[in-house]
């Protein structure tokens, strides 16, 4: 796509469509500059001769004709898209009536596959409820386990001719206490000293091993611990060489290989530990989409699994996408964030250890600004864990946790994500159809597009960003049904992305691995040309 287009080629496009192009001074077409607004409910994806444009004109006059005729048969709104295909003998990339709300939202949907969704028919079942994009976390079940439910998913994808994103998320660092004599554990009493330390002699009440020298050298006096996702609090009130002597501020019961959080320390630790690395060399070998990193403290954590992907990637692979999942406060210290941001492709708010390590109330307002720092760099961010959490056992969502979603659009997510809701719960399509439902709703309140309008962030000063807001602009004034975009890597349909068109953004992509990144993205519907 980087040849020379003849300008008579170009004043040949069909009224239809109005094309802003930015041309160089060698007459070639910029794809990272190419979009083109549609006026009417069809996407024309030929922009590289020949041309299906000029050589079949009544072939796919009689496809728009009959997808004309489908949306009016389905009631279906303008949103409702299809991206067709430059290979006739392929199969359009299309919302049939069974996935027609899919075209009506913008936020999407990542969902969490485990045991109670782990066959093909629950799949299925999920991706037509509303998923996106799947999760495979690999902190649980055998790499060969992710491997069939990776082969699953791409048999769905064959199915509906519908990119469907795919994220592997490492496990990370597991910092827990050894074990206790008493196999039962042993109860800690309010301002009782506690030690922690390397010697392997099994627990009792006033000391336990802490198999973590790195701790230990990261810990000062008045930093805290905290035991059992903070269900035992400890403040460090001395320490040597290899051990800390602890005060027990909330009293609670510590047993066998409980977890330890550390707020106040930046441990000097690699964030993929050895099981990692081989999940990820597995991951860059079977293809997924984006890898996700637990346990991020710095950005040179970031830096750490990049290079490692550049080494690691088998000849010929895509490279896939990193996120960051932010869950420790050294992530906030300094310009820790917008330096994190700037180097990952994608961001993760998760909420689970977040919520552990910070106070609670801090939570929602750290939230907000990695969403705004996301969005004001352009790159897509997912809200998890704990969204419907009662749908576990439940087959309806507490009014608290719908207001928790909400929220999370509202705030300007790409996409929320559901974990042992789909993974693990009785409910797995209920939660995504409800997830899918509150989307809906919040995206048909005049609040939430006067929100977006408000949060937009300022264009830099490019010609790619000009020619995006002048689109999304002329998309608003005339009630342009979409806005395409032709992308190699994705750069610029995440620029479009970035501020949030009243229009589905519609990404016209050669390579199937592109269009799969980009299903993760706000407001974006991705499909693959051919040549």
């Amino acid at each position: 796509f980087d040849q020379s287009f003849d300008i008579k080629y170009i004043l040949q496009l069909p009224q239809s469509v109005i094309s802003l192009l930015y041309l160089d001074t060698k007459m070639k077409l910029s794809s990272l500059s190419f979009i083109t607004l549609l006026m009417a409910p069809s996407v024309v994806s030929a922009f590289a001769p020949p041309s299906p444009l000029t050589q079949q004109p009544k072939q796919l006059q009689q496809q728009h004709q009959e997808q004309h005729q489908l949306q009016r048969a389905t009631s279906s709104s303008s949103l409702s898209v299809a991206a067709t295909s430059l290979n006739p003998s392929d199969t359009a990339v299309v919302a049939p009536p069974k996935v027609a709300q899919r075209w009506r939202k913008s936020t999407k949907q990542v969902i969490t596959l485990g045991p109670a969704s782990s066959s093909l028919e629950m799949i299925e079942k999920l991706f037509l409820a509303g998923a996106d994009t799947f999760r495979l976390n690999f902190s649980h079940g055998s790499q060969e386990q992710k491997k069939e439910l990776l082969d699953l998913i791409r048999s769905v994808e064959e199915k509906y001719s519908h990119p469907i994103c795919v994220l592997g998320d490492l496990q990370g660092p597991k910092l827990r206490v050894g074990e206790f004599s008493n196999e039962g554990g042993e109860f800690l009493e309010k301002g009782q000293n506690f030690r922690l330390d390397l010697d392997e002699a099994k627990g009792n009440q006033n000391r336990v091993m802490l198999p973590h020298p790195e701790i230990i050298e990261a810990s000062e006096v008045g930093h805290v611990l905290l035991v059992d996702d903070g269900k035992v609090k400890l403040t460090v009130i001395g320490k040597g060489p290899s051990y800390l002597d602890c005060r027990v501020d909330v009293p609670g019961k510590i047993s066998n290989r409980k977890g330890v959080n550390t707020p106040d320390s930046v441990l000097k630790i690699s964030p993929l530990t050895p099981k990692d690395r081989s999940d990820l060399e597995y991951m860059l070998g079977i293809g997924v989409d984006w890898v996700a990193l637990s346990f991020v403290q710095r950005p040179e954590d970031i830096e750490e699994i990049l290079a490692l992907i550049d080494a690691k990637l088998p000849d010929g692979s895509f490279k896939p996408c990193v996120m960051a999942k932010i869950e420790k406060p050294s992530c906030f210290d300094g310009d820790n964030l917008s330096r994190l941001v700037a180097l990952c492709n994608g961001i993760m708010v998760a909420r689970g250890d977040l919520g552990v390590e910070c106070p609670p109330e801090d939570v929602p307002l750290l939230q907000k600004t990695i969403i705004d720092e996301c969005r004001k760099q352009g790159k897509p961010v997912v809200v998890a864990t704990q969204m419907l959490e009662s749908m576990i056992e439940s087959p309806t969502p507490t009014r608290a946790e719908a207001s928790d979603v909400a929220t999370a659009i509202y705030d300007g997510a790409d996409a929320i994500m559901l974990s042992a809701e789909s993974a693990a719960g009785k409910y797995p399509e209920e939660s995504v159809a409800m997830q899918q439902r509150i989307i809906n709703r919040v995206e048909g309140d005049n609040h939430y597009r006067k929100i977006m309008d408000q949060n937009a962030p300022d264009p830099e000063d490019t010609p790619t960003d000009a020619i995006i807001v002048a689109a999304r602009q002329i998309a608003k004034t005339i009630q342009g049904k979409s806005i395409a975009c032709f992308s190699l890597r994705g750069s610029t349909v995440l620029r479009a992305s970035k501020f949030r068109p009243t229009v589905p953004i519609l990404a016209l992509c050669p390579f199937k691995e592109t269009a799969r990144q980009l299903a993760l993205s706000w407001g974006v519907y991705p499909g693959k040309i051919y040549d």
